[in-house]
């Protein structure tokens, strides 16, 4: 029974070699279509606004920009959180000479 599942266990980290995790399609498009057959950002494959009124046309659907549109890559990623504060300089607290 061990040499079943190390043999298994093996065949299972080899073929895991070759694979590569999915990339984010939601971020190379810059619009979203939402609405109520569109919940959240589930739909953003639109290349310009047009193409996405045009695709939400007649029904309730509307079209937003997408927040985590990466642009053409040269510049930085979209992201949630602010910026991290500049450094502050850390005072040197010499110990009390007694």
């Amino acid at each position: 029974m061990r040499k079943v599942i190390l043999v298994l266990s093996a065949a299972a980290a080899i073929g895991s070699f070759g694979t590569t995790p999915a990339a984010a399609v939601g971020t190379r498009y810059p619009f979203c279509i939402q609405g109520n057959e569109q919940p959240g950002l589930s739909n953003c494959t639109f290349t310009s606004y047009e193409q996405c009124q045009a695709t939400a046309s007649g029904r309730f659907l509307y079209c937003i920009p997408n927040p985590f549109y990466a642009g053409n890559g040269n510049g930085r990623r979209a992201s949630r959180r602010p910026p991290p504060p500049p450094p502050s300089e850390i005072p040197f607290f010499e110990p009390f000479n007694d």
